[in-house]
């Protein structure tokens, strides 16, 4: 610390961490009840204060990583929340950080260790302070990329069928799509490869597996579904 600045008042800040899942065709947020006051007993996002030492990304990805068990997570920054009312404990000034993760790749072991349960967005019920509102953010943010970059990878397995993929569209945009007029589009992506490989537990029929090919996507700044 300095003596610079010492006229004006300390506030503090904090990243509060919006984590999406994919699962059952839905697409899942991930909620637990605050352990402090104020707000005890509410259901909350999860989140830290960000460490004197910390940027902000450094101060998410320590979160999710405290939260997950995971590394190396897709995160983006959806925003700044900064009412004056919005914490009734003290001034606090929030970055909201939303995150996609594969459900599968969960430990349910550490879900459980902090108290935390994935619901249909939804069902969402209603969250502490604002944010509800940064998941609503959150959602319009997803909605608004996912046509020009690769999200929907994120919540899916590495080996995965068109049927999932064209659900984990449909769960982030809230409609249906056509099915014929997606899967024309998937033929004419490079970076979506099918494989020899077919599912034989979520398809009776037995549905041929893709994969994504992060390599051909970085060859093809072009993308747009």
């Amino acid at each position: 610390m300095t003596q610079f600045y010492g006229e004006h008042t300390r506030l503090l800040v904090s990243v509060d961490c919006i984590v999406f899942g994919f699962e059952e065709d839905k697409l899942k947020l991930l909620i637990g009840k605050r352990q402090m006051d104020p707000g005890r007993g509410e259901f909350s996002l999860y989140g830290g204060f960000v460490g004197i030492d910390e940027s902000l990304p450094d101060a998410a990805n320590r979160v999710l990583r405290d939260l997950t068990g995971l590394d190396k997570l897709y995160i983006k920054q959806v925003g700044a929340f900064g009412n004056i009312d919005r914490d009734p404990g003290e001034r606090v000034i929030s970055i909201a950080y939303c995150a996609l993760i594969n459900v599968k790749d969960y430990d349910d072991n550490i879900r459980q260790q902090h108290g935390l349960e994935w619901v249909n967005l939804e069902d969402m019920p209603k969250l502490y302070s604002d944010h509800n509102i940064m998941v609503n953010k959150a959602i319009n943010m997803l909605r608004r990329r996912i046509n020009t970059e690769p999200l929907s990878f994120n919540l899916l397995p590495d080996l995965f069928t068109l049927t999932q993929l064209q659900h984990v569209y449909e769960a982030i945009l809230g409609e249906e799509i056509d099915k014929r007029n997606f899967r024309k589009r998937i033929k004419t992506i490079d970076f979506i490869e099918k494989t020899e490989l077919v599912d034989k537990i979520t398809s009776k029929r037995g549905a041929a597996l893709f994969r994504f090919n992060k390599r051909a996507y970085e060859d093809d700044p072009n993308f747009k579904l």
